[in-house]
Order: C-alpha cells, then sequence, then structure tokens
C-alpha cells in the first residue's frame, strides 16, 4: 500500500493538471508564464543589486534569491490567471458550470448544487454564506426566474428572517457572467453571523429532506475549478 502524497507532492499535481487543462485552450500559458518569471527576476534581482547598497559574495548572494522569490511570485500570478481564464472558456455554456465555479468560494461558504430543475434542464444552485442565502440559476431567463421564485418561497417558509439573494449566471441582461459569478456572489454583503450560519444550515435540512433527491441533469459537469480553488487558497 502506497503512502499518502505529502503536501508538497500534491500541489505538484494539481500544479501539473491545472497546467494541461489550461493548455488545451490557451497553448501560450507556458510562454507567458516563464516571461513573468524573467521579468520578475529580472526586477527582483535589480532592487537588492541596485538598489540597495552592498558588495561582495552576500549582495550577489541575496541578490539571487531575491530574483527567484519575484520570478516565482510573478510566474504564479500570471499562470493562475490565465489557468483561470482558460478554465471559465471551457465550462461557458455547460451544464452546471455556474456549481463548479461556485466551488471556488472559501471556508465559511457551502454549495449546493442543483437545488432545484425542470425538464428543461434549468438548474438552481444554493450557497449558504455571510450574505444569507444565496440561490443562483442557470438556463433560459424566463424558467430560471420561476425556479428561482419557487425555491425562494420553500426557504422563506424555514427561514422567515434569513436574507435571500436570487442570480441568474449568464451574459445577457440582468444576469452575472460565469467569470464573475464568485465575486458577485461575496459582495453581496455580511448578513449573517457565523454563529447563525450553524442554525440556517440545520433548518434547510427540512427543505432537502421534503423534496427527495434531485437527478442531475443529463451532461457533463465541469470540475476543473476545483485545483484553481486550491491554488486561490494557496493549498
Amino acid at each position: 500500500m502506497s503512502s499518502p502524497a505529502t503536501p508538497p507532492t500534491k500541489r505538484r499535481q494539481q500544479l501539473i493538471q491545472t497546467y494541461r487543462m489550461a493548455k488545451e485552450s490557451d497553448r501560450r500559458i507556458g510562454l507567458y508564464t516563464l516571461g513573468a518569471f524573467l521579468l520578475g527576476a529580472a526586477l527582483g534581482f535589480a532592487i537588492l543589486f541596485f538598489v540597495i547598497p552592498g558588495d561582495g559574495t552576500l549582495s550577489l548572494v541575496l541578490s539571487i534569491v531575491s530574483a527567484l522569490l519575484f520570478g516565482v511570485l510573478a510566474a504564479l500570478i500570471i499562470f493562475g490567471r490565465r489557468a483561470q481564464r482558460a478554465a471559465f472558456g471551457q465550462m461557458e455554456g455547460k451544464t452546471g458550470a455556474a456549481a463548479s465555479a461556485l466551488q471556488m468560494l472559501r471556508r465559511g461558504w457551502k454549495t449546493d448544487p442543483v437545488v432545484g430543475f425542470n425538464r428543461q434542464q434549468d438548474i438552481v444552485h444554493r450557497v449558504v454564506g455571510p450574505p444569507g442565502i444565496v440561490l443562483v440559476g442557470e438556463g433560459n431567463h424566463n424558467r430560471v426566474k420561476t425556479l428561482l421564485a419557487t425555491e425562494r418561497r420553500k426557504h422563506e417558509r424555514v427561514l422567515p428572517e434569513t436574507p435571500i439573494h436570487e442570480v441568474i449566471c449568464g451574459n445577457g441582461e440582468g444576469e452575472v457572467p460565469l467569470p464573475k459569478l464568485v465575486r458577485h456572489v461575496t459582495k453581496l454583503g455580511r448578513n449573517v453571523k457565523p454563529a447563525e450560519l450553524t442554525d440556517i444550515r440545520n433548518r434547510i435540512k427540512a427543505i432537502d429532506a421534503q423534496r427527495g433527491t434531485i437527478p442531475m441533469p443529463k451532461g457533463p459537469v465541469p470540475t476543473s475549478m476545483k485545483g484553481m480553488r486550491s491554488q486561490q487558497r494557496g493549498r
């Protein structure tokens, strides 16, 4: 039986997997990442070697260390942004894309995919976090609005005092584009204290118990954002 992978090994595997995924739609990601490393390294070397006075071997060693640190930091920033853009591009228009994007939310948030669903494959996801309850719909705008209204009524019966927000993910008027979904949700405010979240989640179980098991709509659900979430958390 093989021993479990160490955190550095897992991190390396995640980076490789993310790179391969992003490479499919962004063939220049490697060049941009390398360019960012070289520019960052040059900047880091210049700061210590030319700006901070010093001479001899110690100054050279510190300059090299600074170059490596700046280079790696710049490379990770550019790599992360381009990989995230590539992931969103691959998920755009696919069933369940919003749920995958919402997995990027940090601790303190709980995402429940597909709490509402109709025959036309319009779906509603639920997020519980500091703003309260966020219902996120994707699909046809008018049909999704109906689904959101239905889910809102169900949740209001159990949690009448909890703020409930409705968001439609899409590129139409009044909708939130997929790449901006996570940021939009996190900016809905802090209406619920952390101590209250546990009670909200327990009451929600009553709603889920009544609805039974909802089948996931047909079609592939992208999962590439899991690696992106780990990168954002620095794990």
